[in-house]
């Protein structure tokens, strides 16, 4: 089946940022002498910074006064990393510029504030490489939930099935599919493991090499 955009998650898919995600969110946590603990970490990936937040604030309540403060200590420490510590995921620089040399639409959905993903996005010099960065956190509901999907499939003018969505995380994973969408899934191993997405998604790849090496030979978007 040919399609006509392709969009791409940015955390654990083109950004190594999974983490940086877990050394900002360590910091913040575990200052005030809590544990971060695997459940709350893994109950957190693939949110918006506003839920994470939330979940932050009910089990570690001495972090901050308020989900919002925890929000912006997040994208303060996130913004602070030094540009050495961002680092593309393999075959990320390779898929975005075929996509441009090519003109597929493309665009990035992601769970980041819309200031995250501009930081990573200028810090890795792909500005004019993905021109249209959309974020969750202007939508009514974040991944799982399929509303930044749907949102960017209108934006670059075509139905969610002739899009084919690019993501690492279950939630991620769960919100393409919910739009309609194919969804080629590279897990992020640093926070997941195959056996997570059995009954989820089974187009699973090793890497975006492995993903444009598919797109390349089926003629996706000859």
């Amino acid at each position: 089946m040919p399609f006509s955009a392709l969009i791409f998650d940015m955390d654990g898919l083109l950004v190594d940022s999974e983490p940086l995600w877990y050394e900002v969110e360590v910091a913040m946590i575990e200052k005030h002498g809590y544990t971060y603990t695997d459940d709350v970490r893994d109950s957190a990936i693939g949110l918006r910074v506003d839920e994470f937040s939330q979940i932050v604030y009910k089990h570690y309540p001495k972090v901050a006064e308020s989900p919002a403060k925890i929000a912006q200590l997040v994208l303060k420490g996130m913004t602070s990393l030094p540009a050495e510590k961002i680092k593309a995921r393999p075959g990320a620089e390779d898929i975005i510029r075929y996509a441009a040399e090519q003109n597929i639409p493309r665009a990035i959905a992601s769970s980041s504030t819309q200031a995250i993903i501009e930081h990573f996005v200028k810090m890795l010099g792909w500005d004019e490489l993905i021109p249209l960065r959309y974020s969750a956190e202007f939508m009514e509901k974040g991944k799982p939930a399929p509303d930044i999907y749907l949102h960017t499939a209108e934006q670059l003018g075509f139905a969610p099935e002739k899009c084919l969505a690019l993501e690492d995380s279950i939630a991620g994973t769960l919100a393409a599919l919910a739009a309609g969408m194919t969804c080629y899934t590279v897990p992020d191993l640093s926070h997941s493991k195959l056996s997570d997405f059995d009954g989820i998604n089974d187009d699973l790849f090793d890497d975006l090499h492995d993903v444009l090496d598919t797109i390349k030979m089926k003629g996706f978007f000859a």
